[in-house]
């Protein structure tokens, strides 16, 4: 990336700083500067002889599935994803979902540009937990986890970061294909509709794409992981519909509160047994951190995948036709 790209951006996020308040956006920017600091062109990685192999053959894939994205799944063609950016660390930022006790409606908090979200993130772990006690002390049910990717929505140049690379080589195809579909579409003020577009998108192009390779073990074993992910979040959806009604009840706040145990414990117990019966190992967090914001974070990227893959086969597979199916759905809703 050239000197005066790295001079506009820095420019542009300082300013951003100034005409906002608060420690936040301080933290916000100075982590985003950091990404763009560290961030250096993926062919100069590549054709760096220190650089382990291991990470080299990733970024050749990453490489080869960028051009896939734009020449098949007409994801933009832009600078996102051509560069690589080490920031020795595990995660780039780490999320803050907060639910009331007895709601599953998610404290959102409002942004400029990207407009109101269902989460809040901090580049710093312990400025995070921070906040997340903060909640949890005024009454909040919490879900706080590390993130490995992020999308700038384009307005930067979003790279190939080092938190990506520890999973395996389809689940870091699968991050990119999502992430650049929240460049293609994003709904100000409704967090599961963009990250169901993104979850879609991204099912849509690892079906594609292993396809085109021929990979025909690693397209069955990502097809059962999908029908996985179904299953949970069927068992997702019929928790919440109770839970709903329990919260909609006049019980008092102790019995609403067992009741709201009672069927958290056996949400975990029909989830734990549908994980081992395919033989994967369940979410950490059926055991340790049952509560309305678990539940919300995997809603807010699963809910509406279904309805976004009908949009899909009501186009006959037609990308394009796609995109503005869900573009229309988006302006109607």
């Amino acid at each position: 990336m050239g000197t005066s790209n790295v001079r506009r951006n820095q420019l542009m996020l300082t300013a951003l700083c100034l005409l906002m308040s608060g420690c936040y956006y301080m933290q916000a920017a100075r982590g985003q500067l950091e990404i763009n600091r560290k961030r250096e062109p993926i062919s100069d990685v590549i054709a760096d002889g220190e650089t382990p192999e291991r990470l080299a053959a990733q970024l050749q894939l990453l490489s080869a599935a960028r051009a896939f994205s734009i020449d098949e799944l007409q994801l933009p063609d832009n600078d996102s994803y051509r560069s690589y950016a080490d920031l020795e660390r595990d995660f780039v930022v780490w999320n803050i979902v907060a639910v009331p006790e007895f709601s599953l409606q998610a404290k959102s908090w409002c942004y400029p540009v990207v407009g109101c979200v269902s989460y809040r993130g901090y580049f710093a772990q312990s400025a995070a937990e921070k906040q997340a006690a903060a909640l949890r002390a005024d009454g909040y049910d919490v879900a706080l986890g590390g993130v490995a990717a992020y999308s700038t929505l384009g307005r930067f140049d979003d790279p190939v970061l080092n938190t990506m690379l520890h999973w395996s080589d389809v689940d870091i195809v699968a991050t990119m294909f999502h992430e650049l579909a929240h460049q293609v579409l994003y709904v100000k003020d409704d967090t599961e509709f963009n990250e169901s577009f993104a979850t879609a998108v991204e099912e849509i192009g690892m079906e594609r794409w292993l396809d085109s390779r021929a990979e025909t073990a690693l397209l069955a074993s990502w097809r059962q992981r999908r029908e996985l992910r179904s299953g949970f979040a069927a068992l997702v959806a019929a928790a919440r519909e109770d839970l709903q009604r329990i919260y909609a009840s006049q019980l008092d706040a102790d019995a609403m509160r067992q009741k709201k145990q009672a069927r958290l414990e056996e949400f975990a117990a029909a989830a734990t047994r549908l994980f081992d019966d395919a033989g994967r190992p369940a979410p950490g967090w059926l055991k340790s951190e049952l509560n309305n914001a678990r539940l919300v974070s995997n809603t807010l990227y699963h809910g509406r995948v279904a309805e976004f893959r009908q949009l899909l086969e009501d186009c006959g597979g037609d990308l394009p036709c796609f995109y503005n199916a869900a573009t229309r759905l988006a302006e109607s809703t």
